[in-house]
């Protein structure tokens, strides 16, 4: 009688672990070469364009399991970078990000949800300069194909634009928006190759 309930133990918990392994997501790795998260703002009459160098996370996304896909977004603030060093140097002061005292930009994924075709959205807490809030972002998924540069491996694409008050998150503190300067509305642009074994 205890070799049966022994066996029966050990079904279940074969069972078990397979069915956790095929319910675990996809694990995917940054292509860091193809991957850009991009920030747009007004200035004047012009628009000053940059982007953040300096990325990391997890990304697990499996559209037929979104139960179990996550994405967790690390961002450092001083790898901010519109191409004038004066400019930039600004940015990473006390006046606008404050990267010694906030070093980090995240976002911490809450759920994923397909919404039509290849558009999804992605909850989640934001968090800049010590400020978090709950956004809920448009996420376009252009699939995956065999990656045609690398035997073996398997790339996706993702996008997702959004725009965010930067003073909502005390990134200035609005003198150089009522002078007419600097905007206060801030658009990003995330654009990503995402890449895992076949």
């Amino acid at each position: 009688m205890k070799k049966i309930i022994l066996v029966a133990f050990m079904v279940v918990a074969v069972f078990m672990e397979t069915g956790q392994a095929r319910a675990a997501a996809y694990e995917w790795e940054f292509d860091p070469a193809h991957s850009r998260f991009y920030f747009t703002i007004d200035h004047i009459f012009s628009k000053v364009i940059g982007q953040f160098e300096d990325f990391s996370g997890t990304f697990h996304f499996d559209p037929e399991n979104l139960k179990e896909s996550k994405i967790d977004i690390r961002i450092e603030a001083k790898s901010l970078n519109t191409n004038i060093r004066k400019r930039d140097n600004h940015l990473r002061s006390d006046d606008f990000f404050g990267v010694s005292d906030y070093p980090l930009i995240t976002f911490k994924c809450r759920g994923i949800t397909h919404k039509q075709g290849n558009m999804y959205e992605i909850e989640g807490d934001f968090t800049m300069k010590g400020k978090t809030k709950t956004l809920v972002l448009p996420l376009t998924y252009f699939g995956t194909k065999d990656n045609p540069l690398k035997e073996g491996q398997v790339v996706a694409g993702f996008e997702t634009t959004f725009t965010i008050d930067r003073l909502d998150y005390n990134v200035g503190d609005g003198k150089f928006y009522e002078m007419g300067v600097a905007g206060k509305d801030v658009t990003i642009l995330v654009s990503l190759e995402m890449l895992r074994k076949k």
